[in-house]
């Protein structure tokens, strides 16, 4: 899935540019939609890229286009700088675009765990939407593109999940569960901001949309959960002991030892 990974070196620094920020814990200064970062470069690049967090932006660290940047950087708009093209529709096309890479990945994801022809089907027709005239891609009910998708993710999340153990949208914000069974379990949508998961067992557990800000993952199996993304795993604390699946990274930002017990 390499074609939903991020690629900066092919993009046009778009995420730095067309998005807004506000001044908080996650970035040191407010920004404007369409406004360049303080810290991009002439040549798309960002100044303090290996300095994001020291610097006062960990909300850098936590995003990813899942390869949105490069396509419309160099598919949608042929290699046309921002500088010197259309850069307010360029600008307005890639959060659509950023919207469809997001629903590809999933369903790629969904499509290697459990083959079938109607995911084949849903990601051929939400990829080719990704390659459209700007004017088209703009034209797009996404919300009703993504409803579609989910129906089929929702399904391919219960043949595969063996239990009906669900936290759909849950407030477990600041929640205790060290060392718990969540095999299996439905968090879609839960809010999980600052919980303690240390040493649970999360083994196919459903993560769509669930917020891991800052929650604890140190010792927790996350090998084998279903849909969870690099962005998910960026915003959470970690260990040398947290098990995450073949396709992501280890943050930088994790601590090398294990997390001393509270």
């Amino acid at each position: 899935m390499d074609e939903l990974k991020g690629d900066c070196a092919q993009c046009f620094g778009l995420c730095c540019v067309a998005l807004p920020f506000a001044k908080s814990a996650d970035f040191a200064a407010s920004k404007d939609a369409g406004t360049p970062c303080r810290n991009l470069l002439a040549d798309h690049r960002c100044g303090i890229h290996d300095r994001l967090r020291q610097k006062g932006y960990p909300g850098c660290t936590v995003y990813d286009c899942f390869g949105a940047g490069q396509k419309v950087s160099q598919t949608v708009f042929r290699g046309n700088d921002w500088r010197t093209g259309e850069r307010q529709k360029m600008f307005a096309v890639f959060p659509v675009v950023r919207q469809l890479h997001e629903l590809l990945f999933y369903l790629a994801e969904a499509r290697r765990l459990d083959p079938h022809d109607d995911l084949v089907t849903a990601y051929a027709e939400v990829e080719r939407h990704t390659v459209a005239s700007p004017d088209d891609i703009l034209a797009l009910d996404v919300a009703e593109i993504r409803a579609k998708v989910n129906v089929l993710l929702l399904r391919t999340s219960e043949r595969l999940r063996t239990s009906a153990k669900s936290y759909r949208g849950a407030d477990l914000i600041g929640a205790r569960l060290r060392n718990k069974n969540l095999s299996n379990a439905d968090f879609r949508g839960a809010y999980l901001i600052g919980a303690d998961l240390t040493g649970s067992d999360l083994s196919r557990a459903d993560m769509i949309g669930a917020d891991l800000r800052g929650a604890e993952l140190s010792g927790a199996d996350l090998s084998t959960c279903l849909f969870l993304t690099q962005p998910q795993v960026n915003a959470a604390r970690g260990d040398a002991r947290t098990k995450l699946p073949a396709s992501l990274s280890r943050p930088a930002h994790w601590a090398a030892t294990p997390a001393r017990r509270r």
